[in-house]
């Protein structure tokens, strides 16, 4: 049986038995990232069959079904960051009055830096089914391309935008031993790649993955020192991927005064001092008494 055949076939299945159970559906369908042949057969044939559509652009959803010979007759609703709030409860009516909704952004999954968790929140509140139609992915895409650990990461969507801000977030990951991905602008790459090599330290692989999947695909590998220098006096475009080695704790020691920063840092976002040690000395595996000193030491010379 051929593809087409068998996902026809599916979808007739899921419709006979939705039909005796009349119940809604939320779907989620991930989007080619640029090349349109990566969609499935099954989001082609979602779109043909929906009467709802949330789309985070019009106008890219309807050039993606040109691109994939597909016609739909859904009514298509603006659902974007600048809207996501004012939008969910009239999304949610239509999932109440029985007709299944189908969430799809310009790129990727929904919910994964796009809009789509807070209407994943509200279905399940109102114990209403989702569905999830696979596909691409910019960060399991930009994790193969980096060349980087991929048994263990960790993917930290957009960094702040504020230097200041950045630095903190970075800070607080600096001791982290997974491989880390980032979704940044094109014109804050440089500065971002700047923090990162203050915190992280230059000598930390790296790897910027840009326009994936499309004409221009470009991966650059490197040391955060070397892609800043990349950066340098280059006009970058496109959708950007940031990909961070893991901090290696066989590398690198800690004097008193990182330790009792790593602390500070948690303490300003909340946690008690107590935690915050614990939570320190267990991740760079040393002994909790060593980052207790360390806190202490500082206490006492303030004094």
């Amino acid at each position: 049986m051929s593809e087409r055949w068998l996902a026809l076939a599916a979808l007739w299945s899921w419709r006979k038995r939705k039909a005796c159970e009349n119940t809604p559906v939320l779907i989620l369908a991930c989007a080619p990232l640029g090349n349109p042949g990566d969609a499935t057969t099954r989001l082609k044939s979602a779109l043909e069959s929906v009467k709802f559509i949330a789309a985070e652009d019009s106008r890219k959803l309807s050039r993606l079904a040109h691109d994939l010979g597909v016609t739909y007759t859904a009514k298509v609703i603006s659902y974007f960051e600048g809207n996501e709030i004012a939008r969910l409860d009239a999304l949610t009516e239509i999932l109440l009055s029985g007709e299944d909704l189908l969430v799809i952004t310009d790129a990727g999954a929904p919910g994964v830096s796009d809009p789509g968790y807070r209407l994943i929140r509200a279905a399940l509140e109102h114990q209403i089914a989702i569905s999830v139609l696979p596909g691409p992915s910019a960060v399991t895409t930009a994790l193969l391309l980096s060349g980087l650990p991929s048994d263990r990461f960790c993917f930290e969507g957009f960094p702040p935008r504020t230097g200041g801000a950045r630095k903190a977030c970075f800070q607080e990951l600096s001791a982290q031993s997974r491989t880390m991905i980032f979704f940044e602008a094109p014109h804050r790459l440089q500065g971002s790649l700047a923090d990162a090599v203050e915190i992280f330290g230059g000598d930390r692989p790296a790897a910027i993955c840009r326009e994936m999947t499309k004409t221009y695909e470009e991966t650059v590998r490197g040391s955060l020192t070397e892609l800043l220098a990349w950066c340098d006096g280059r006009e970058i475009l496109g959708e950007i991927t940031l990909v961070v080695g893991g901090f290696d704790r066989s590398t690198q020691s800690y004097s008193d005064a990182d330790l009792v920063e790593l602390v500070a840092v948690r303490e300003r976002a909340g946690q008690s001092r107590k935690d915050a040690i614990a939570e320190i000395a267990k991740e760079l595996d040393l002994p909790k008494r060593q980052v207790f000193d360390a806190v202490v030491a500082l206490k006492n010379r303030q004094e």
